[in-house]
Protein backbone atom coordinates (compact mmCIF):
# COMPACT_ATOMS: atom_id res chain seq x y z
CA UNK A 1 0.00 0.00 0.00
CA UNK A 2 2.98 2.34 0.51
CA UNK A 3 3.60 2.12 -3.22
CA UNK A 4 0.06 3.27 -3.97
CA UNK A 5 0.41 6.21 -1.62
CA UNK A 6 3.74 7.24 -3.18
CA UNK A 7 2.05 7.22 -6.60
CA UNK A 8 -0.87 9.20 -5.18
CA UNK A 9 1.51 11.78 -3.69
CA UNK A 10 3.24 12.18 -7.06
CA UNK A 11 -0.12 12.61 -8.76
CA UNK A 12 -1.09 15.20 -6.14
CA UNK A 13 2.07 17.21 -6.77
CA UNK A 14 1.38 17.16 -10.51
CA UNK A 15 -2.17 18.44 -10.00
CA UNK A 16 -0.96 21.18 -7.67
CA UNK A 17 1.52 22.36 -10.31
CA UNK A 18 -1.23 22.29 -12.95
CA UNK A 19 -3.47 24.34 -10.69
CA UNK A 20 -0.74 26.91 -9.93
CA UNK A 21 0.21 27.29 -13.59
CA UNK A 22 -3.48 27.71 -14.47
CA UNK A 23 -3.96 30.43 -11.86
CA UNK A 24 -0.91 32.33 -13.12
CA UNK A 25 -2.21 32.11 -16.68
CA UNK A 26 -5.69 33.24 -15.59
CA UNK A 27 -4.26 36.34 -13.94
CA UNK A 28 -2.72 37.29 -17.28
CA UNK A 29 -5.94 36.67 -19.23
CA UNK A 30 -7.65 40.04 -19.52
CA UNK A 31 -11.22 38.75 -20.14
CA UNK A 32 -11.13 36.73 -16.90
CA UNK A 33 -9.71 39.31 -14.51
CA UNK A 34 -13.12 40.57 -13.36
CA UNK A 35 -14.32 37.06 -12.60
CA UNK A 36 -11.08 35.79 -11.07
CA UNK A 37 -11.80 36.94 -7.47
CA UNK A 38 -14.90 34.73 -7.60
CA UNK A 39 -13.25 31.79 -9.39
CA UNK A 40 -9.86 31.62 -7.68
CA UNK A 41 -11.05 30.47 -4.22
CA UNK A 42 -13.15 27.75 -5.87
CA UNK A 43 -10.24 26.60 -8.03
CA UNK A 44 -7.97 26.40 -4.97
CA UNK A 45 -10.44 24.17 -3.16
CA UNK A 46 -11.17 22.20 -6.30
CA UNK A 47 -7.61 20.97 -6.69
CA UNK A 48 -7.74 19.58 -3.14
CA UNK A 49 -10.94 17.77 -4.06
CA UNK A 50 -9.36 16.34 -7.21
CA UNK A 51 -6.27 15.13 -5.35
CA UNK A 52 -8.53 13.34 -2.84
CA UNK A 53 -10.54 11.72 -5.64
CA UNK A 54 -7.44 10.57 -7.49
CA UNK A 55 -5.93 9.16 -4.30
CA UNK A 56 -9.11 7.17 -3.80
CA UNK A 57 -8.83 5.73 -7.32
CA UNK A 58 -5.12 4.87 -7.01
CA UNK A 59 -5.49 3.24 -3.58
CA UNK A 60 -8.48 1.25 -4.83
CA UNK A 61 -6.41 0.05 -7.80
CA UNK A 62 -3.72 -1.16 -5.40
CA UNK A 63 -6.25 -2.95 -3.18
CA UNK A 64 -7.57 -4.86 -6.17
CA UNK A 65 -4.19 -5.51 -7.80
CA UNK A 66 -3.39 -8.33 -5.37
CA UNK A 67 -6.39 -10.30 -6.65
CA UNK A 68 -7.90 -10.60 -10.08
CA UNK A 69 -9.21 -7.05 -10.64
CA UNK A 70 -13.01 -7.02 -11.00
CA UNK A 71 -14.73 -5.56 -14.02
CA UNK A 72 -14.67 -1.76 -14.16
CA UNK A 73 -18.49 -1.79 -14.17
CA UNK A 74 -18.34 -3.29 -10.66
CA UNK A 75 -15.74 -0.83 -9.36
CA UNK A 76 -17.24 2.35 -10.83
CA UNK A 77 -20.39 2.66 -8.64
CA UNK A 78 -18.31 2.40 -5.46
CA UNK A 79 -15.89 5.07 -6.66
CA UNK A 80 -18.64 7.43 -7.82
CA UNK A 81 -20.40 7.17 -4.47
CA UNK A 82 -17.15 7.84 -2.61
CA UNK A 83 -16.43 10.89 -4.78
CA UNK A 84 -19.83 12.32 -3.88
CA UNK A 85 -18.76 12.23 -0.23
CA UNK A 86 -15.66 14.23 -1.21
CA UNK A 87 -17.92 16.63 -3.14
CA UNK A 88 -20.04 17.24 -0.04
CA UNK A 89 -16.97 18.27 1.93
CA UNK A 90 -15.92 20.52 -0.95
CA UNK A 91 -19.34 22.20 -1.08
CA UNK A 92 -19.32 22.75 2.68
CA UNK A 93 -15.94 24.49 2.42
CA UNK A 94 -17.06 26.58 -0.56
CA UNK A 95 -20.03 27.66 1.55
CA UNK A 96 -17.69 29.63 3.80
CA UNK A 97 -16.88 31.93 0.86
CA UNK A 98 -19.21 34.55 -0.64
CA UNK A 99 -19.91 32.29 -3.62
CA UNK A 100 -22.42 29.56 -4.31
CA UNK A 101 -22.03 26.44 -6.41
CA UNK A 102 -24.04 23.44 -7.54
CA UNK A 103 -22.46 20.26 -8.90
CA UNK A 104 -24.29 19.21 -12.06
CA UNK A 105 -23.91 15.45 -11.88
CA UNK A 106 -25.73 14.86 -15.17
CA UNK A 107 -22.94 16.79 -16.89
CA UNK A 108 -19.99 15.92 -14.65
CA UNK A 109 -20.45 12.16 -14.11
CA UNK A 110 -19.54 11.08 -17.68
CA UNK A 111 -16.41 13.28 -17.60
CA UNK A 112 -15.46 12.08 -14.14
CA UNK A 113 -16.00 8.46 -15.16
CA UNK A 114 -13.63 8.76 -18.13
CA UNK A 115 -10.95 10.42 -16.02
CA UNK A 116 -11.19 7.86 -13.21
CA UNK A 117 -11.04 4.96 -15.69
CA UNK A 118 -7.95 6.41 -17.37
CA UNK A 119 -6.21 6.94 -14.02
CA UNK A 120 -7.33 3.57 -12.64
CA UNK A 121 -5.97 1.64 -15.63
CA UNK A 122 -2.69 3.56 -15.55
CA UNK A 123 -2.32 3.02 -11.79
CA UNK A 124 -2.93 -0.73 -12.16
CA UNK A 125 -0.16 -0.95 -14.75
CA UNK A 126 2.37 1.16 -12.85
CA UNK A 127 1.71 -0.59 -9.54
CA UNK A 128 2.05 -3.98 -11.22
CA UNK A 129 5.41 -2.87 -12.64
CA UNK A 130 6.52 -1.81 -9.14
CA UNK A 131 6.27 -5.38 -7.85
CA UNK A 132 9.76 -6.20 -6.73
CA UNK A 133 12.39 -3.58 -6.01
CA UNK A 134 11.57 -1.12 -8.78
CA UNK A 135 11.39 2.53 -7.81
CA UNK A 136 8.32 4.49 -8.88
CA UNK A 137 10.17 6.32 -11.64
CA UNK A 138 11.57 3.07 -13.05
CA UNK A 139 8.12 1.49 -12.92
CA UNK A 140 6.65 4.39 -14.88
CA UNK A 141 9.42 4.17 -17.46
CA UNK A 142 8.82 0.43 -17.80
CA UNK A 143 5.07 0.96 -18.24
CA UNK A 144 4.93 3.86 -20.69
CA UNK A 145 7.19 5.39 -23.29
CA UNK A 146 7.95 9.08 -22.80
CA UNK A 147 5.44 10.05 -25.50
CA UNK A 148 2.77 7.75 -24.06
CA UNK A 149 3.24 9.24 -20.61
CA UNK A 150 2.99 12.78 -21.98
CA UNK A 151 -0.23 11.89 -23.81
CA UNK A 152 -1.64 10.26 -20.67
CA UNK A 153 -0.96 13.38 -18.60
CA UNK A 154 -2.44 15.63 -21.28
CA UNK A 155 -5.61 13.49 -21.44
CA UNK A 156 -5.96 13.56 -17.65
CA UNK A 157 -5.44 17.34 -17.61
CA UNK A 158 -8.03 17.79 -20.35
CA UNK A 159 -10.66 15.80 -18.47
CA UNK A 160 -9.80 17.76 -15.31
CA UNK A 161 -10.35 20.94 -17.32
CA UNK A 162 -13.69 19.69 -18.68
CA UNK A 163 -14.99 18.97 -15.18
CA UNK A 164 -13.69 22.33 -13.94
CA UNK A 165 -15.48 24.08 -16.81
CA UNK A 166 -18.73 22.44 -15.76
CA UNK A 167 -18.12 23.44 -12.15
CA UNK A 168 -17.36 27.05 -13.10
CA UNK A 169 -20.74 27.35 -14.81
CA UNK A 170 -22.33 26.99 -11.39
CA UNK A 171 -20.28 29.59 -9.51
CA UNK A 172 -22.44 32.50 -8.31
CA UNK A 173 -21.23 35.67 -10.01
CA UNK A 174 -22.14 39.36 -9.57
CA UNK A 175 -25.11 40.50 -11.64
CA UNK A 176 -23.03 42.22 -14.30
CA UNK A 177 -21.04 39.04 -14.96
CA UNK A 178 -23.98 36.60 -15.09
CA UNK A 179 -24.56 37.09 -18.86
CA UNK A 180 -20.88 36.22 -19.37
CA UNK A 181 -21.05 32.95 -17.40
CA UNK A 182 -20.69 30.65 -20.43
CA UNK A 183 -17.96 32.82 -21.95
CA UNK A 184 -16.03 32.80 -18.65
CA UNK A 185 -16.38 29.02 -18.31
CA UNK A 186 -15.14 28.48 -21.86
CA UNK A 187 -12.23 30.89 -21.43
CA UNK A 188 -11.23 29.09 -18.23
CA UNK A 189 -11.27 25.81 -20.16
CA UNK A 190 -9.19 27.31 -22.97
CA UNK A 191 -6.59 28.62 -20.52
CA UNK A 192 -6.35 25.23 -18.81
CA UNK A 193 -5.78 23.53 -22.16
CA UNK A 194 -3.04 26.00 -23.05
CA UNK A 195 -1.32 25.15 -19.78
CA UNK A 196 -1.91 21.40 -20.05
CA UNK A 197 0.03 20.37 -23.14
CA UNK A 198 3.40 22.04 -22.41
CA UNK A 199 3.19 20.99 -18.76
CA UNK A 200 2.51 17.38 -19.76
CA UNK A 201 5.55 17.42 -22.05
CA UNK A 202 7.67 19.07 -19.34
CA UNK A 203 6.76 16.45 -16.73
CA UNK A 204 7.29 13.59 -19.19
CA UNK A 205 10.71 14.95 -20.15
CA UNK A 206 11.73 15.22 -16.49
CA UNK A 207 10.46 11.71 -15.73
CA UNK A 208 12.36 10.12 -18.60
CA UNK A 209 15.55 12.16 -18.26
CA UNK A 210 18.48 9.76 -17.71
CA UNK A 211 19.63 9.73 -14.12
CA UNK A 212 23.31 10.61 -13.56
CA UNK A 213 25.49 7.58 -12.87
CA UNK A 214 26.41 6.87 -9.29
CA UNK A 215 30.11 7.56 -8.79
Amino acid sequence: MKRAHSLARLNGRILQVFSRRTTIALRAALPLRLALPHLEPVLALNVTKEVQKDTLVIVRARELAADCPPAWADVLPQLLQATKEIDRTFLARVGTFPVGIVIRYDEITPIRTRRMKLLYDAALRVLAARDGDRRLRSAMQATFSRDEFGLLLNDLFRLYAEETRSLSRSVRLPGLLVPLREFIAQELFNVMLRVARPLAHEIAAATYRPEPPVE
